[in-house]
């Protein structure tokens, strides 16, 4: 019942929006009592916190699963991930924004555990491609995959990227393609063309 209850109310906070939804909402939604939820979560609080930990570490096995694979170039990888993180997104959707605003110490707890995901995932990835020769050997890796880091979650600020004006899916695609340019030797910049002219629209 616990895994049922984080599944649905993953669904409501990303569709309807964590403020919006109540522990009412949730258990008319499952067909349960309100009584069953508080069982397993004493507060609307622990739940919501419960739930980004169980969303987080389900997008988490996911990327990892793409990186497992090591059949494709980190070049590659690089957009499988990024299309499955693109997957995952509803253009609309603004749940970070609001645990930022609304329940601040989730967020915090969040935005650590992925600055530690991400600049680990890009740290792993441009080594493997100095390796193959598709990265410049002159990167200073830990300073450029909080680059990284820093860069996508700008990505997501309304006053520099209006949603009415740019999709986040778009912007996810120009930034990659950016990060990659910048940090590929030639090998690796006729890799990425090769790519795009293979998965072009």
């Amino acid at each position: 019942m616990r895994e049922k209850i984080l599944h649905k109310a993953s669904e409501l906070f990303i569709t309807l929006g964590v403020k919006s939804v109540t522990m009412d909402d949730l258990a008319e939604r499952m067909a349960i009592s309100k009584k069953t939820i508080y069982e397993f979560y004493a507060n609307k609080y622990e739940l919501i916190k419960a739930t980004t930990d169980f969303l987080f570490e389900k997008i988490m096995n996911e990327i990892n699963s793409i990186c497992i694979s090591e059949s494709n170039s980190p070049i590659h990888n690089l957009f499988e991930i990024n299309y499955f993180i693109c997957n995952q997104l509803n253009e609309d959707n603004n749940t970070e924004y609001q645990l930022q605003k609304y329940y601040p110490e989730v967020y915090a707890s969040l935005h650590v555990k992925k600055l530690g995901a991400v600049t680990e995932g890009i740290t792993e990835n441009i080594e493997r491609g100095i390796k193959m020769g598709l990265y410049r050997k002159d990167i200073d890796i830990p300073t450029l995959a909080r680059f990284y880091y820093n860069g996508t979650n700008t990505l997501k600020d309304q006053t520099i990227f209006p949603k009415d004006q740019y999709k986040i899916s778009q912007l996810m695609h120009t930034f990659l393609i950016y990060h990659i340019r910048a940090i590929s030797t030639p090998k690796g910049l006729k890799e990425l063309e090769n790519y795009l002219q293979k998965n072009s629209k």
